[in-house]
């Protein structure tokens, strides 16, 4: 329902994309929305807390408003919820409203192209049949002449690769990744196992996005491709996405199966461990290509934890760290048939979301004391 009223706000959506195209390289998403605002006051999207709403809204006249454009003490006391608007509407309300949460608007960059209008209706084909708590949402859409835009779920940490690779940020804990892991294995899974099998095929960190407690889900489905069927070992499709994700079998070939997909989660398996980009041209020759330098050191127990990322500070379980080494190590095994099937992965990494782990791993210290009759006796502790 709330898919097709948003098709219906494309005369809106579309005067606002221009404007949305440019500002982009400055990332102003409150312009964007303020524009939205003058150009109809019908669709009113208000930011005013974590989740505005969409709903009508009279324009407020000049003398109602405080001199200092404060707040004032009457203010204070409107609805601040949708609870409380539907309360306050209740006796008089002759129209229905939707009150909509804060949504993610992908606007197609494109110039239109068939490559272009095609990722954009397998992102609606998909995300239009599939659901799964692992998968983003698609709320609605609009296809009106040439603009392309889809309406996501809000996800409010962005992508996996913004929060890993922050300069600004604190770094994620180690419990943090392997929810992240979990999670987006979760997701490849159902996709494997659906009715109709999903090869992802663009699996990557800026493709998992993040809510508000950590759970992991999977966008932009716009490479996505419909797995082998009865007979067949592999589809053959043209090589696109991002290389230092890639399965070799897909970078020689073309040739994809879910196991492609294996290869790609072994990579940001990678990643969420040492804390480095599959692919960094700033970092020595021998190191820029992350699976390159460190699949030689996962199976090593006393070498892989020197690539562990440093920003940890040693905060992580120890057995952790080694099986979460080795489930990279298969999934990046270059021979398709030899890596794990999702569902595996998804068993691997259950045991690793167990706070036990931390806990257990912990160096344990025994403190020697003296007592009054000049007895010892030892005490265990945590350091």
């Amino acid at each position: 329902m709330q898919g097709k009223r948003l098709v219906g706000y494309c005369a809106v959506w579309r005067g606002a994309i221009e404007m949305r195209t440019k500002m982009k390289a400055q990332k102003s998403n409150n312009t964007f929305f303020e524009y939205l605002k003058n150009q109809n006051s019908s669709l009113l999207v208000k930011k005013a807390g974590r989740e505005p709403s969409v709903y009508n809204e009279k324009s407020e006249s000049p003398k109602d408003q405080s001199p200092s454009g404060r707040p004032t003490e009457d203010d204070r006391k409107l609805p601040s919820n949708p609870e409380e608007v539907e309360d306050l509407r209740r006796d008089s309300a002759a129209n229905p409203l939707i009150a909509f949460t804060f949504v993610a608007v992908k606007v197609h960059d494109g110039d239109n192209s068939y490559q272009g209008h095609r990722e954009w209706l397998a992102e609606v084909i998909f995300l239009g049949q599939l659901s799964h708590p692992n998968l983003v949402k698609l709320i609605g859409y609009c296809c009106e002449d040439e603009q392309r835009v889809l309406i996501y779920e809000y996800m409010s940490r962005g992508s996996v690769e913004n929060n890993l690779f922050s300069r600004v940020l604190l770094p994620l804990p180690w419990s943090i990744r392997m929810k992240i892991a979990y999670g987006a294995a979760k997701g490849l899974a159902f996709l494997h196992e659906a009715e109709k099998p999903v090869i992802y095929r663009d699996f990557k960190t800026s493709n998992i996005l993040l809510d508000q407690d950590y759970n992991a889900k999977l966008s932009d489905f716009g490479l996505a491709k419909d797995g082998p069927i009865g007979d067949k070992t592999h589809v053959s499709t043209r090589i696109m996405g991002t290389y230092g994700y890639a399965a070799p079998e897909y970078i020689m070939t073309g040739h994809l199966t879910p196991r492609s997909d294996v290869y790609s989660f072994g990579v940001v398996l990678l990643e969420l461990l040492t804390g480095r980009k599959s692919l960094d041209k700033s970092r020595p020759a021998r190191e820029q290509n992350l699976t390159d330098w460190a699949i030689p050191l996962l199976k090593e127990k006393k070498k892989v934890l020197n690539i562990v990322d440093p920003r940890l500070d040693g905060d992580y379980p120890v057995k952790g760290v080694h099986k979460a080494a080795m489930l990279a190590y298969h999934c990046l095994n270059r021979n398709p048939k030899a890596r794990p099937l999702m569902r595996d992965i998804v068993d691997s990494l259950e045991p690793l979301q167990e706070p036990e782990d931390v806990q257990n791993e912990k160096p344990v210290l025994t403190v020697i004391r003296g007592v009054a009759d000049g007895q010892l006796k030892g005490k265990e502790g945590s350091m």
